[in-house]
């Protein structure tokens, strides 16, 4: 049965069947939702089951099938960004092939993975196959966000929302498929539903619960015992993103305080400074006194 082999977002396993069983697939999809929640995974199945020629699909036993599951169906392609950038030079590959008549199934399927990482240009070259699409062509866009798709792109797509994976569904997944057992569940609760961020972190829950205990009694502690802790929270450069994320969960537990409130505000506008390269130590020196003079108050600056 199709996506059997998937765990999780069972709605729109039913969705997704349903349109192949009654044969209504769309020239376009956009499949999105966080990364690492498996809507790849649901893309391919997808794309499979509309290949295949069998009677119940995916069949797994006609040649587009057989040939799928090789990496060899010419009617299946897929573009993957690089570098976190998708290009014109890419998108204007497939737009050639679109054109390309089937030659093992009755349609052709295009996914494009991360599709969020298109330039504009690739975008508005890609909205050209979206406006007139051959009949045969189904192009699928798995995205994490959609609020980088140009108007035009999402208005021409059937969009498919997909939901985060469940601690249940992720400790499955780790279980069943990465036989990786005892995971803490500080990583489920940082990781929020993404198999990929439970996996980098599944060997750091001694360090995220270091990074719990200080910014849970950050009210407790003098500025010069914050910024002695710096190499206890920010041990990688790397990590800060995460890091940052997973202190900005701690203080929306307590967002009721108004200074907390604020403190995530702080957090978000470091997270941003990081992303435009500002100097890292600065940046988060910075944000450790800035944090602090907010929790204790701004006119307490000479307490150490």
């Amino acid at each position: 049965m199709i996506f059997n082999n998937i765990i999780g977002n069972e709605k729109n396993k039913k969705l997704l069947t349903e349109i192949i069983n009654k044969n209504q697939i769309a020239n376009a999809y956009m499949f999105i939702g966080e990364s690492s929640i498996g809507k790849l995974l649901f893309a391919k199945e997808f794309a499979k089951a509309i290949l295949c020629s069998g009677n119940t699909k995916p069949c797994n036993e006609c040649k587009s099938c057989i040939e799928f599951d090789s990496n060899n169906n010419p009617d299946f392609y897929i573009i993957n960004s690089e570098n976190n950038n998708i290009k014109i030079e890419q998108i204007r590959e497939l737009t050639k092939k679109v054109y390309e008549k089937p030659i093992v199934s009755q349609r052709k399927v295009y996914i494009i993975n991360d599709s969020n990482c298109m330039t504009k240009e690739a975008q508005n070259s890609l909205l050209k196959t979206l406006e007139e699409p051959p009949e045969y062509v189904t192009i699928i866009l798995v995205a994490s966000n959609d609020n980088l798709f140009l108007p035009t792109i999402k208005s021409r797509c059937t969009k498919i929302l997909f939901e985060r994976l469940t601690n249940d569904n992720l400790k499955t997944i780790l279980e069943t498929k990465y036989n990786c057992f005892n995971i803490s569940e500080i990583v489920y609760r940082i990781a929020n539903g993404s198999v990929q961020k439970a996996l980098n972190l599944k060997d750091k829950a001694e360090d995220y619960k270091i990074i719990d205990n200080i910014f849970s009694n950050i009210e407790n502690m003098s500025r010069l015992d914050l910024i002695t802790n710096k190499e206890k929270v920010f041990k990688q450069k790397e990590d800060a993103d995460d890091i940052l994320e997973y202190i900005n969960l701690i203080f929306f537990e307590k967002i009721d305080n108004l200074k907390y409130s604020n403190c995530i505000k702080i957090v978000e506008d470091t997270k941003e400074r990081l992303k435009k390269n500002y100097n890292y130590d600065m940046t988060i020196d910075n944000f450790l006194i800035t944090i602090w003079e907010e929790i204790h108050g701004k006119y307490n600056r000479c307490q150490v």
